[in-house]
């Protein structure tokens, strides 16, 4: 289709591959590195293996995508007709993808627009979709990309970790470092917040910080239309349940995905973790 245009993200916005598909988006995979071996989230390594290597104690950290990776991605929209490209990814102060796509966008023929959401999960999911239906409509880039960045201000991500320690040793803990080493067992609610992971609040047990989350996100929906995802790892027997209430319990709720994050995330948390997206329309 000449004279579209292309919209790019990454693998860490873990967006339904029917969704996907349904907006023709590409999605540049990040790295898992487990042990000496590199892996492509999506591709090569699933939110079970990761999972499974933290329980075993293996070590597990990530890379962003190579510039030349995004070139290539870019290149191939060109050829295939692309006027210009919306890409959208990432928090830069959680993965330096963002900086690899701007290197990339400098040496494509075509206008790319890449846009720092300063989110994750389907928070940054929803920031796509935000370009892709401004696409749709016939906007032009500058509107597509300004959509996302819209969507972006509105979003808002919560969640519930049964340990900080995977955050620590991936060094994306932010403020909510102060919380470690605590001598209360305390269970966090950890939210995004320009668009670094920080301390939301402190509860004394995981079924308080479960409710807690769920109250956290009907009070952020309010009567807005809202679209709402709940991420999990290796936790669905927690995610499903809590998709149904909020379900019940948010008046303007339009779209509800569930899913498990995929492998990049999956290495910062660890098993059990429990998110809860809020995109307003």
């Amino acid at each position: 289709m000449p004279g579209h245009l292309a919209l790019v993200t990454d693998s860490t916005a873990y967006l339904p591959q029917d969704v996907v598909d349904r907006h023709r988006i590409e999605v540049v995979p990040l790295s898992v590195v487990v042990g000496d071996e590199v892996l492509a989230e999506g591709v090569e390594i699933s939110p079970k293996d990761v999972a499974e290597a933290l329980r075993a104690k293996q070590r597990v950290t990530t890379s962003r995508p190579s510039p030349e990776t995004f070139a290539a991605a870019y290149r191939a929209a060109a050829e295939a007709g692309a006027s210009g490209i919306v890409s959208v990814h990432i928090s830069a102060e959680l993965s330096g993808t963002v900086e690899a796509a701007r290197l990339a966008a400098a040496e494509v023929g075509i206008p790319v627009r890449v846009v720092d959401s300063r989110l994750v999960g389907m928070a940054l999911g929803h920031c796509v979709l935000a370009a892709a239906e401004a696409a749709a409509a016939g906007r032009g880039i500058e509107d597509a990309a300004a959509e996302a960045g819209r969507r972006a201000e509105q979003t808002r991500g919560f969640f519930y970790v049964d340990t900080l320690e995977y955050l620590r040793r991936g060094g994306r803990i932010g403020a909510a470092r102060a919380l470690v080493g605590s001598a209360l067992a305390v269970k966090p609610l950890l939210h995004l917040a320009g668009g670094r992971i920080e301390p939301l609040e402190k509860v004394r047990t995981a079924s308080r910080a479960i409710a807690r989350l769920e109250e956290i996100a009907v009070l952020e929906a309010g009567e807005r239309e809202v679209d709402i995802a709940v991420h999990h790892l290796a936790a669905e027997d927690r995610a499903e349940p809590l998709a149904e209430r909020l379900r019940e319990r948010v008046p303007g709720l339009r779209e509800l995905y569930v899913g498990e994050v995929g492998a990049v995330i999956g290495a910062h948390v660890g098993p059990g973790l429990l998110a809860v997206v809020v995109a307003p329309r």
